[in-house]
């Protein structure tokens, strides 16, 4: 499927592309929208890069649209069983949307691994490496689908 690239997936390729992991660079790319500074959103992502610190678990792209989703359409009471139904099924609906583009959510499988965990220490990012790496390409579709998403006029679900 054709990527139409926006502001927000050009602004997430453009961070990855300088080194900030998956995670952060679908996260930060909406920084400003969100309400949050830069460093703030930086150490807020930091984590989730590598499928959740390397282990190669959810995406950290994924992962990103579920906290930008979170921020913006979050619930919190507790209590509302209806309001928490609604916000899961909005992230089913954000996993889906990505799942149809990439078969799935889960780093290692996007990455072709075999491996659960992986070592702490990054790969040095050369020419080499993005050109054998899916990543900018699936950093770009996190941030176009929640982009999509929020600018959408009738939210599925």
């Amino acid at each position: 499927m054709c990527m139409k690239e926006n502001k927000y997936s050009e602004k997430a390729g453009e961070l990855f592309r300088s080194g900030y992991n998956c995670a952060q660079s679908v996260f930060c790319a909406f920084a400003d929208e969100l309400g949050i500074d830069f460093e703030t959103a930086l150490k807020l992502s930091s984590s989730f890069g590598g499928g959740m610190g390397r282990l190669r678990e959810v995406c950290g792209a994924v992962s990103s649209m579920f906290m930008i989703a979170g921020l913006k359409y979050g619930y919190i009471t507790p209590a509302n069983d209806r309001i928490k139904a609604e916000h899961y099924a909005r992230i089913q609906y954000l996993a889906k949307e990505f799942m149809d583009k990439n078969k799935t959510i889960i780093c290692r499988e996007l990455l072709g691994l075999d491996v659960k965990y992986d070592s702490p220490i990054p790969l040095k990012r050369t020419e080499q490496y993005y050109k054998s790496r899916p990543c900018e390409r699936l950093v770009k579709e996190a941030a176009e689908i929640i982009s999509n998403y929020i600018n959408s006029e009738t939210k599925q679900p």
